[in-house]
C-alpha cells in the first residue's frame, strides 16, 4: 500500500505513472548523467513530468539552498566531490515532492564524515517535507540513526525492530 492504494492491483501503466510522480530513487552508484549539470540532472524527473522550465530550475535551485549545494548548479558530475554527486541524486529524488524515496546504500561510496553529512540533510529533508525515506543499506551508520530497522535473510522478514527516539 501507498498512500491507500494497493500497488499489487495497479496496472503496469499506472506503476509507471506513480513511479514517476510518487516515488524517489537514491543509487549506490549516484546515477548522474555526466553530461549534464547538477542542476540539469536534478530537475530531470520534472521534464519528464512536464514541468515548465522557470518551474524546473526555481524548485532545484531551492532545494540545493537548502542541501547545501547552492553555486553547484552549473557543475558536471565529474567536477563535484562524491558526497556532492550523492546529494545532487538526494534532490534529483526530492524535486518531486515524492511520499516515498527508496535509497540503495546511499553512503556506500562516501567516508564516514560525509556520510553522515548526507543523513543528515535527509533526517532534515524527511522533517520539512515528510517524506518518507527507505534504506537498502548495510551501513551502521544508517542503522543506528532509522527509526526502524527491518532485516531480511533469503528474500523474507528476518527481524523487524521499532528504535525508539532515532532520527531516520
Amino acid at each position: 500500500m501507498l498512500e491507500g492504494k494497493n500497488l499489487q492491483l495497479l496496472s503496469t501503466g499506472e506503476l509507471a505513472r506513480l513511479r514517476l510522480r510518487r516515488l524517489g530513487f537514491v543509487f549506490q552508484a549516484y546515477n548522474l548523467l555526466p553530461v549534464l549539470t547538477a542542476l540539469e540532472n536534478a530537475e530531470f524527473t520534472l521534464l519528464l513530468q512536464g514541468v515548465r522550465v522557470e518551474q524546473r530550475k526555481e524548485r532545484v535551485q531551492k532545494l540545493f539552498a537548502e542541501i547545501g549545494l547552492a553555486n553547484l548548479e552549473h557543475r558536471r558530475p565529474g567536477e563535484l566531490s562524491g558526497g556532492q554527486q550523492q546529494r545532487v541524486a538526494v534532490a534529483r529524488a526530492m524535486v518531486t515532492e515524492p511520499a516515498l524515496i527508496l535509497a540503495d546504500e546511499p553512503t556506500a561510496n562516501l567516508d564516514s564524515a560525509t556520510a553522515t553529512a548526507l543523513l543528515e540533510v535527509m533526517e532534515q529533508l524527511n522533517r520539512a517535507h515528510n517524506t518518507t525515506f527507505v534504506y537498502s543499506t548495510h551501513d551502521p551508520l544508517v542503522m543506528e540513526r532509522a527509526r526502524r530497522l527491518i532485516g531480511m535473510r533469503d528474500g523474507q522478514i528476518a527481524s523487524d525492530v521499532a528504535h525508539a527516539g532515532h532520527t531516520l
